[in-house]
């Protein structure tokens, strides 16, 4: 697959946002071996925008690492400074499964209440609580209610 061609204001945009990234993938010296490509394919699925670190001394081979990744990878490259390579994919769209929408399930949560007298056991309770519900500082279970929208300055004001 050919790389991605960017314009140059693309790839500017591109190398301001790469500058506070850390590297995620690194180079050693068995070079572009098929676990890096597929440790940078995965991290440009995960964040888009990679760093990649080259411990290589040869400008001419970084130079061709940097074009062969973005070219396996279907990435445009966006950098190519020092040891370090800056690749762009587009993030893919993420599948959405047919109930995704659906409210989580009940969940069972214990809790613990202490005796009034120090010598007892603590009773342990295991209750049911569904997605709608919260549980109270007593041990209940209580029907979340919805609330208004407050702004901040309101909400200080209460406080």
């Amino acid at each position: 697959m050919p790389a991605i061609e960017l314009t140059p204001a693309q790839r500017k945009a591109h190398r301001a946002q790469a500058h506070h990234l850390d590297p995620i993938v690194m180079i050693g010296n068995e070079g572009l071996t098929p676990a890096v490509k597929k440790e940078a394919d995965a991290a440009l699925k995960a964040h888009a925008l990679i760093k990649v670190r080259v411990f290589s001394d040869d400008r001419a081979a970084r130079e061709a690492m940097l074009q062969t990744l973005a070219d396996d990878l279907n990435a445009a490259p966006i950098q190519h400074i020092g040891k370090l390579l800056v690749l762009w994919r587009p993030m893919p769209e993420k599948e959405r499964a047919d109930d995704e929408n659906r409210m989580p399930g009940p969940r069972d949560v214990k809790v613990i209440q202490y005796s009034q007298r120090g010598g007892q056991r603590p009773e342990i309770k295991t209750l049911r609580v569904l997605g709608n519900q919260r549980l109270t500082a007593g041990g209940k279970v209580k029907r979340a209610k919805a609330r208004k929208p407050v702004s901040v300055k309101k909400r200080r004001q209460a406080d």
